[in-house]
C-alpha cells in the first residue's frame, strides 16, 4: 500500500526547487537526500499542463516520472523546499505541480511506542464496543488540532468521528484486527 507523504506545490526559484506540502510526521526521514519517492497524479495535476517542453529544448514533452529521487531538502519560512535529481529548471518544476509523493507502507518502520500507530495500520480495522457489539470499521484517520479522530464507517453507510484518546479508545488490537471503543452517550449520533 502506498502512503502519501507530500504534494508538490509551486516552483521556488529558477533552478528546479519546488515547495512540498508535507503529509508525514517524519519529513526529515521521508525527504532525506537519496530517498526515492513514488509519484502519483494529484487532484490539482489536471489544472497543470500534462506535458512541458523538455529541459534540453529538444521539443520532446516532459512526463512526470514514476519515481523521483531527493537531491536536497530544506525548510524555508515554514515550507519544505525540495530539489529532485534531474529537475534542473523552473519549467520542469512547474510540470510537477500537484503531483503526490508516496512511499510503500512496507518501507515504514512501526512506531517504537506501543501506544502509537501509523494511520495505515488502523484503516480497515473493525470497531467494536467493550461488550463486542460491532459499530463499523475505521475508514481513515483525521488529524485535528486537539486530537486525532477515527473516522468510523457505520454499517448503514453513515460516518462518525471518534476522538482517538485512551478514555474513548481503550484498546487497539492489531493482531485481532479490531479497535475497542467505549463512546459516551450520543457520540455516534452526531
Amino acid at each position: 500500500m502506498l502512503l502519501i507523504v507530500g504534494r508538490i506545490g509551486k516552483p521556488h526559484g529558477i533552478r528546479g526547487e519546488v515547495t512540498v506540502e508535507v503529509r508525514t510526521d517524519e519529513p526529515e526521514t521521508r525527504f532525506a537526500p537519496g530517498m526515492v519517492l513514488t509519484t502519483m497524479p494529484g487532484v490539482n495535476a489536471a489544472k497543470a499542463p500534462a506535458a512541458q517542453p523538455a529541459p534540453d529544448g529538444a521539443g520532446v514533452p516532459f512526463q512526470v516520472p514514476d519515481e523521483l529521487t531527493i537531491e536536497s531538502a530544506r525548510w524555508h519560512q515554514g515550507r519544505m523546499l525540495v530539489a529532485f535529481d534531474g529537475v534542473l529548471d523552473r519549467d520542469v518544476a512547474e510540470a510537477l505541480r500537484g503531483t503526490l509523493l508516496a512511499v510503500d507502507s512496507g518501507d515504514v518502520a512501526p512506531p517504537e511506542d506501543p501506544e502509537e500507530f501509523n494511520d495505515h495500520q488502523l484503516v480497515g480495522l473493525a470497531v467494536v464496543t467493550p461488550t463486542g457489539e460491532r459499530l463499523g470499521e475505521v475508514a481513515r484517520i483525521d488529524h485535528a488540532p486537539a486530537s486525532d479522530l477515527l473516522v468510523l464507517r457505520r454499517p448503514e453507510g453513515r460516518t462518525a468521528l471518534i476522538p482517538f484518546v485512551k478514555e474513548i479508545v481503550p484498546e487497539v488490537d492489531l493482531a485481532g484486527g479490531r479497535v475497542v471503543v467505549d463512546p459516551p452517550g450520543g457520540l455516534l449520533d452526531l
